[in-house]
């Protein structure tokens, strides 16, 4: 229901892995093979010298610099750059705002409008639901979804007890909620086995 980039993040995490596998299929490929240890040296070494004579060919005029240490400078730059912004668009999508009812002159004489944070459905339903004593973990949280504001209720219920169970009566809370704001909120109700066992969970959404 968040903005995260899960398509990107996916991308990232299967290159950084396959990067990774590279890396130590060949750093083993070179503490076991002497033969691939050997290329290794000779290739690295051609590289090694051709990357400092080309250094020394391509200094700048203003400075005794080579651009190829500039333009790798400028290269980490944007990498960390581009870093920052993708740390940035974790996690957005939440929203603060449940619903703001605009009044006029025509309702008590008062012109006026009245803003209902997402606070109070969040901790209307948290209070109700901690007070169960089969539940030992309750988390209500808002996103803007589809251009309105729902709410994603995750509740970790103590073992043995019926999932449809929890599900049915966390309905009732809900549409009992909605009769107290006077508006329908969309709800996802995250069913999880909790941190003793979290092989199995049932989501369903209203």
């Amino acid at each position: 229901m968040n903005g995260t980039p899960r398509g990107l993040n996916r991308f990232l995490l299967t290159l950084i892995g396959l990067i990774l596998v590279a890396v130590g299929g060949g750093a083993v490929l070179l503490a076991t093979i002497p033969a691939v240890a050997t290329w290794w040296q000779r290739w690295a070494g051609a590289q090694v010298a051709w990357l400092g004579d080309y250094a020394d060919r391509s200094r700048l005029l203003l400075t005794s610099h080579s651009w190829i240490w500039l333009a790798g400078a400028a290269f980490f730059l944007l990498v960390v750059i581009v870093m920052i912004s993708w740390i940035a668009n974790q996690g957005k999508g939440r929203a603060s705002t449940l619903h703001d009812y605009a009044g006029n002159a025509d309702d008590d004489g008062a012109a006026g409008a009245v803003r209902l944070s997402c606070s109070v459905a969040e901790q209307a339903l948290k209070s109700a639901l901690l007070e169960r004593t089969d539940i030992f973990g309750v988390s209500v949280t808002s996103y803007d979804f589809r251009r309105q504001t729902a709410l994603k209720v995750r509740v970790l219920p103590r073992p043995g007890v019926a999932p449809h169970e929890i599900a049915a009566e966390i309905t009732d809370l809900v549409s009992a909620l909605d009769e107290l704001l006077g508006l329908e909120v969309p709800v996802l109700l995250s069913i999880g086995s909790g941190a003793r066992s979290r092989f199995t969970k049932a989501e369903r959404v209203r």
